[in-house]
């Protein structure tokens, strides 16, 4: 089938540009890896905006559980408002930016190269001043974006960080799992060729609630910016922990609640996430390998087995942008160029 926007185009261009970044990046994360092995960092300071952002959420666990790093997300007011910025000693920063346009990104790398930081930039702009300021630079080969919503330059950032997670660890297995990704990323589209049609059936909700725990805290989130950026519609991400601490007080027959539940890892708060759903008749849909859960969703978003659950975030995001797809078509909206959405947002 023929898709009918640049957003579903550059969704299904996701597998080519994964195996590009793969095949052509590794030479070149392998060197930063190498470039940073007599001073090792400390810490690690992860600075983005928007998708983006969404991606530095994914590298607070990934360098956190798999370099065991204590790693933050900057708060780039901090330099450019505020003229505060914090200790950067033996830290490695890392800006994530599409673009590399960002005034307030740019900021803490430059603030962190003063400091005597090592830096990286991840984008897909080489000649950009993000690239222009690191003192490395992983490039995304993700190719031109032409949908405003982000879609492979998001995948690609998880990835790039995967990578560099990987040449930091000197791990051998894990490239191997992450050479099978495009494959995976392929089945995942086949197996959610009616993904769009499903979600049209929630075109008249008014909202979402995404939920998601560990790795995928960043799907959940990246889902719910998706829905927001693409059907003008109020969605918010949450942790199953944080959600049952209270503001599960939302669900209610007309939320749906799209669980991202991945295996292997049992997390017993996304079943009761997906009981108290049940309880409330909140419509659940559920994105996620295991069958039990899937046989339980009002919707069932699969996602193929055997993917490291280190990995699942850039599988599992594929159907939630998917779902996203169908649900702004069916809701009468323009998913290449929402509403108030730019492709390069300055800020400071």
């Amino acid at each position: 089938m023929t898709p009918r926007t640049l957003f579903e185009t550059e969704i299904r261009e996701q597998p080519a540009a994964l195996r590009r970044l793969l095949d052509e990046g590794r030479d070149a994360v392998e060197a930063i890896a190498s470039a940073l092995q007599p001073r090792p960092p400390r810490f690690a300071v992860l600075a983005a905006r928007g998708s983006s952002d969404n991606a530095a959420r994914y590298g607070q666990y990934l360098f956190g559980i798999r370099n065991r790093l204590v790693v933050g997300l900057a708060t780039p007011s901090v330099y450019t408002q505020y003229q505060s910025p914090p200790n950067l000693e033996g830290a490695l920063v890392v800006g994530i930016s599409q673009s590399g346009q960002s005034p307030d990104i740019v900021a803490v790398l430059r603030e962190g190269r003063r400091q005597g930081a090592a830096t990286v930039a991840i984008t897909n702009e080489l000649e950009s001043p993000l690239g222009q300021t690191a003192d490395h630079v992983i490039l995304l080969r993700a190719g031109a974006e032409r949908a405003v919503a982000a879609t492979k330059t998001y995948t690609t950032q998880l990835v790039a960080l995967a990578m560099l997670s990987t040449a930091l660890g000197r791990d051998a297995v894990a490239w191997g799992e992450l050479d099978a990704l495009p494959d995976a990323l392929n089945d995942v589209l086949e197996d959610n060729e009616t993904t769009p049609s499903l979600a049209g059936r929630f075109r008249e909700r008014s909202g979402f609630v995404s939920v998601a725990r560990g790795y995928n805290f960043s799907t959940a989130f990246e889902i719910a910016l998706k829905i927001t950026e693409t059907c003008a519609l109020p969605a918010v991400a949450y942790s199953s922990a944080d959600l049952l601490h209270g503001p599960t007080a939302m669900l209610e027959p007309e939320l749906p609640v799209l669980l991202v539940a991945p295996g292997p890892r049992d997390f017993p708060d996304l079943e009761q996430v997906a009981l108290l759903a049940r309880d409330r008749r909140a419509p659940l849909i559920a994105l996620s390998d295991q069958a039990s859960l899937l046989e339980r969703a009002d919707v069932a978003l699969r996602l193929p087995p055997g993917t490291p659950e280190w990995l699942t975030p850039v599988t599992a995001i594929v159907p939630g942008q998917l779902f996203a797809l169908g649900l702004s078509l069916a809701r009468g909206k323009h998913p290449d160029t929402p509403r108030g959405l730019s492709k390069v947002t300055l800020t400071e």
